[in-house]
């Protein structure tokens, strides 16, 4: 819910390979709303102009070989930590697919400091995906 109405979760590093070259999207999402595959790229500092082209390319493979006839074209994101948006705006201008940049906050220590350990929450997830699996 915390992206909005619609979203279902395919998965994350999700493999996607065009002639020969390996690709790893980090969240992939479909938005029944949408109609269209979302990309999530998580990026852990400042934007970049090099991840528009990053991402640029997987929308190109997820619109070319995972793309429905009835589906709108993938929609990409990259979530940085901080992004100077008349800079962002400034270099986005010749890319002509759906992409956007948005900036995370992170958890403050007081939140930090009731969550359980990293450790034991990787193992609540690994169990929950063994689950799935059986």
């Amino acid at each position: 819910m915390a992206f909005g109405k619609g979203f279902s979760f395919i998965g994350n590093q999700v493999h996607c390979e065009k002639f020969g070259h390996d690709h790893w999207v980090d969240l992939l999402f479909f938005n029944r709303e949408l109609k269209s595959l979302v990309v999530f790229e998580l990026k852990n500092g400042d934007f970049k102009p090099a991840y528009l082209g990053q991402l640029s390319a997987y929308l190109r493979i997820l619109n070319d070989d995972e793309r429905k006839k009835d589906e709108n074209a993938p929609i990409g994101i990259i979530l940085c930590k901080k992004a100077d948006k008349a800079y962002v705006e400034y270099v986005m201008q010749d890319f002509k697919q759906p992409m956007g940049v948005a900036t995370y906050k992170t958890l403050d220590d007081n939140i930090k400091k009731v969550l359980p350990p990293k450790e034991q929450l990787e193992k609540l997830l690994e169990g929950d995906n063994n689950k799935h699996e059986k």
